[in-house]
């Protein structure tokens, strides 16, 4: 029985944001006493045929909750027991920072989609180290790391070092993000010069430990062809692991509002059904220019089964929600899930 649709008509009474904070209280209530989770699971996702070995990692199944959702690491183990494969949390930067003025998190019904332009808030890497050290089960969880908003872009792989030192001890994988649209000029690092100098710099870093770990870099979807070949090229030659494709874009296409409507909205990152095809083609182009050895997590407007397996067969090897959750619920999780154990 999905209960989700009643939970839903509740959390979209009280606006996003609101909604967002007393979902990760409730959360970790509901933590407490697992069977409450249990009620709403996804019951295939510890199902034999959804297990995934990649970089290194075993992934039970190949459904992830994207970063943004559980930026502070604060509900891990229930979003596991929901029935997630894996857990990104983040964006964590190396000083706590309050992110932008609300309000600031927007829901667009009438697309399935989502405004944000949060800003990186968070707690900090070091409080979020010490969330990651105490959680209760092995689930896999990545860290999605930022530079914070007052660091100068020719400054920007300090931050990045200090988050990956940092975490590097309580997080199974690493994710740089340079493709968030809520950090003035951030995109910027998705150039040639200062990708490679920021994935080299954690690559030297990562080299020198005892065993090292995964690193995929998050890309925009508004890349160019031409920008998504040199994002590639740059990630081979640096010798990270590969691209979760996409973060949110900044364009206002396909959506069902007038111009007035969406302008009060204002800025922001656009998630959701609006992006779907968007992000499947980002994955497709990566995947024809880097043929192997690049692991491509999916991400961006998965609303339904649909959506996931068009993601799979454009190249991505997992897939991860965040709007289509807010919309969907733990449902989403499961057909996606049995989706998979049918075709396998």
């Amino acid at each position: 029985m999905n209960l989700y649709p009643l939970v839903k008509e509740l959390l979209f009474k009280m606006d996003a944001e609101t909604a967002h904070h007393f979902t990760i209280q409730q959360l970790q209530l509901a933590g407490k006493f697992p069977f409450l989770l249990r009620m709403f699971a996804a019951s295939h996702a510890n199902h034999q045929a959804l297990k995934k070995n990649l970089m290194g990692i075993e992934f039970r199944n190949p459904v992830g909750l994207a970063a943004g959702l559980d930026k502070n690491g604060e509900v891990i183990d229930e979003m596991g027991l929901l029935g997630f494969g894996f857990v990104e949390i983040g964006t964590i930067t190396p000083k706590p920072q309050p992110g932008n003025d609300k309000p600031r998190l927007f829901r667009l019904p009438k697309n399935e989609a989502l405004i944000n332009r949060m800003g990186f808030n968070n707690v900090g890497a070091e409080v979020a180290a010490e969330k990651l050290k105490r959680r209760k089960t092995n689930i896999v969880v990545g860290a999605n790391i930022g530079k914070n908003k007052t660091t100068a872009n020719e400054d920007a792989v300090r931050d990045y070092e200090y988050c990956f030192k940092t975490l590097f001890d309580f997080a199974d994988y690493f994710v740089v993000n340079v493709s968030s649209p809520n950090t003035p000029g951030l995109r910027a690092l998705q150039d040639k010069e200062s990708l490679t100098e920021i994935l080299t710099a954690l690559q030297d870093i990562n080299h020198k430990k005892a065993v090292t770990k995964p690193i995929l870099l998050k890309i925009a979807p508004d890349l160019t062809p031409e920008q998504i070949s040199e994002v590639v090229q740059v990630v081979q030659q640096s010798g990270i692991n590969g691209i979760v494709a996409t973060n949110t874009t900044i364009s206002r296409d396909e959506l069902s509002y007038s111009p007035t409507e969406i302008e009060r909205f204002g800025a922001g990152g656009l998630s959701g059904t609006p992006i779907t095809q968007k992000s499947t083609s980002v994955i497709a182009q990566i995947k024809g220019v880097a043929k192997a050895n690049c692991t491509i997590i999916g991400v961006g407007g998965i609303m339904n089964a649909i959506d996931a397996a068009e993601k799979f067969s454009a190249g991505a090897d997992l897939v991860q929600l965040y709007t289509g959750f807010i919309y969907k619920g733990p449902q989403l999780i499961e057909d996606i899930n049995a989706q998979l154990i049918k075709a396998s």
